[in-house]
């Protein structure tokens, strides 16, 4: 993918009812706060892992520990992260605590950020 310059206007004109259309159905300073806060949580390659995971199956620490790689501390402090944010939830069976994902929002916000970052990689093949 090629970066193209920034193109700018070369006068000040503010379209004001295309400001006044927009600017009512855009989120308050709150729920701009709260998605922002949301999209961080896939802002790591571990927990894009870790979702990725659960969006196929439910996962005890153990399961995501050993396919991932990674220490179940590690892990543990990937999911509390993505428990904070409201991504995962835990299922307690016994002595096991299994994780899934939360609604199947996740899982279509992640399956749809897989595919664009997979459509813009085929071009640079």
């Amino acid at each position: 993918m090629v970066n193209e310059p920034l193109m700018c206007c070369e006068e000040n004109c503010v379209h004001c009812e295309a400001v006044k259309q927009v600017g009512c159905r855009m989120p308050d300073e709150q729920t701009a706060r709260l998605t922002s806060d949301f999209f961080k949580a896939f802002a790591d390659k571990t927990r894009v892992r870790i979702l990725s995971a659960l969006a196929i199956h439910e996962l005890c620490v153990c399961d995501i520990a050993d396919l991932l790689g990674m220490t179940q501390s590690a892990i543990s402090h990937q999911l509390s992260f993505l428990k904070r944010a409201r991504l995962v939830v835990g299922r307690k069976e016994g002595k096991t605590v299994y994780y899934t994902l939360c609604d199947g929002h996740i899982r279509t916000i992640l399956r749809q950020g897989i595919e664009h970052v997979q459509e813009e990689t085929k071009g640079d093949v």
